[in-house]
């Protein structure tokens, strides 16, 4: 019996048919956490790429006016929203804002309005860096963040935020009013 267990593990060790079976079976999982990542690094480079977008084109389309009423400025987050898709849209934040600078060089908010975010209130200050506003000048500030929740949540990875903001000058005038 003992010479028995003795061949069957002679020939076990000797056998090298299921070889590439172990090899791929140890090699699978860390090969398919791989792909599951790039995928997940793609999808978070595709959002940020959104999110920049929106942050730009909102800000263009309110400084390509002189007077923004209500209406346009619903109109204008809808806009908002509609970049970001395809993407989920619930974790979209955004903040647009006029800041002036005026001769004494002080910044001021002239008007905020936001999604998922507090405008600021109108006469506070705004976090505007240095050189960005000019003596009685003012810009328009348009800050977008998302909450973007990833796939791995179980790997302590689960959500991290992307955020942009946005600064542009008014064409047509030298504050956008709000209407």
């Amino acid at each position: 019996m003992i010479k028995a267990l003795k061949s069957g593990i002679r020939r076990l060790i000797g056998d090298r048919r299921g070889a590439s079976a172990v090899e791929f079976a140890l090699i699978a999982p860390f090969m398919i956490l791989l792909y599951l990542g790039a995928v997940e690094i793609s999808l978070a480079l595709s959002i940020d790429r959104k999110i920049t977008s929106t942050a730009s084109a909102l800000a263009d389309l309110v400084a390509q006016d002189d007077v923004i009423t209500d209406g346009e400025m619903a109109d204008i987050m809808t806009a908002g929203r509609v970049i970001v898709a395809p993407f989920d849209t619930g974790p979209l934040q955004i903040r647009i804002t006029s800041v002036l600078m005026n001769g004494s060089d002080e910044v001021r908010v002239q008007w905020s309005d936001a999604i998922g975010l507090s405008p600021y209130a109108a006469g506070g200050s705004a976090p505007v860096p240095t050189g960005v506003l000019q003596r009685n000048r003012s810009v328009i500030m348009v800050e977008v963040e998302y909450r973007y929740d990833t796939m791995f949540s179980e790997l302590g990875v689960s959500q991290f935020d992307i955020s942009e903001v946005f600064y542009l000058r008014p064409r047509q005038s030298i504050v956008v009013a709000r209407g």
